[in-house]
């Protein structure tokens, strides 16, 4: 999940909500999956829902209020709004600096350290995972470094996400040439087969992630993620106000085993937010580490 709120039509544009109608419709998102939508954006609430009260047959933004409170069909709604009020942008390989102290430092060591327990169980945990070029860009690296070793380690990445949408994507693990533009062409040759302008990725990859839709402002959903070694939760945490952010890194330090590491996107940073987790600097990324 990277951006907010970035799509208009012509006919959009034409309905505009008062402000109590805003302030309804903001303070329920926010209630229900603890995205902030500041004062000062209503006019891009109005452009992104307005497809919605058109498809619904609904005159206002107050009407659209009361279908997501009260109407019959309103679970179904819910998960149109997910999808249109979050916007995923990502790619395979997003951020290399970052991945590169993942399979260098945080993998190695994690690999090691199990090795040393006679464990060969595995937990990753993608938080807001968005069409899974994420978790299967993990799964690749995992191929990577084990190689045929792999074939004797229980390995489970969960990749989770507020839309239904997205993980449709995910699941199917096809993908156009753009979300591979930062891929490098040796692993697109060994890990994707292109059937026209599609990009299929292998089974090997795919079967080590497991998709399910998560609301990370709901607890008790989190509770029942498998403990983690390592958790990455990127360029999602921007969109919480500091309470959210706060309920949302404690999930995270809870569900991590001990020794375990969290990685959040470049932009973002746990200060100000929790002390729980020790920093450890590397070059290209900050890993926050939950002490053994």
């Amino acid at each position: 999940m990277s951006s907010l709120f970035s799509r208009t039509t012509s006919f959009q544009r034409e309905l505009h909500a008062s402000d109590e109608e805003f302030r309804q419709i903001r303070d329920h998102i926010y209630e229900l999956c603890g995205i902030h939508i500041a004062d000062n954006r209503k006019y891009l609430v109005e452009n992104r829902l307005a497809a919605r009260l058109k498809a619904l047959n609904l005159k206002s933004f107050g009407e659209y209020y009361y279908y997501l409170r009260y109407d019959k069909n309103r679970r179904d709604e819910l998960n149109r709004l997910y999808e249109v009020i979050t916007t995923n942008e990502t790619s395979f390989y997003r951020n290399p600096p970052q991945l590169k102290v993942f399979q260098e430092v945080v993998l190695k060591d994690m690999l090691d350290a199990l090795r040393a327990k006679r464990s060969r169980r595995l937990r990753i945990w993608s938080a807001g995972c968005s069409s899974g070029e994420e978790p299967y860009t993990l799964g690749i690296i995992l191929h990577e470094v084990l190689k045929t070793e792999i074939a004797s380690w229980d390995i489970k990445i969960t990749a989770s996400d507020i839309s239904t949408a997205v993980l449709d994507t995910a699941r199917s693990g096809i993908y156009s040439d753009y979300a591979l533009r930062t891929t490098p062409p040796e692993i697109i040759r060994k890990y994707f087969k292109k059937e026209g302008r599609e990009y299929h990725l292998t089974e090997n990859v795919k079967k080590l992630v497991r998709f399910d839709q998560l609301n990370l402002n709901d607890r008790l959903q989190i509770k029942r993620i498998e403990r983690s070694q390592i958790i990455f939760c990127r360029n999602v945490i921007i969109y919480f106000d500091d309470e959210m952010k706060t309920r949302v890194i404690s999930s995270f330090y809870d569900n991590l085993q001990p020794g375990g590491a969290l990685l959040i996107g470049h932009s973002e940073s746990l200060h100000n937010i929790s002390r729980a987790f020790r920093p450890e600097h590397h070059k290209g990324a900050i890993v926050y580490r939950k002490d053994s």
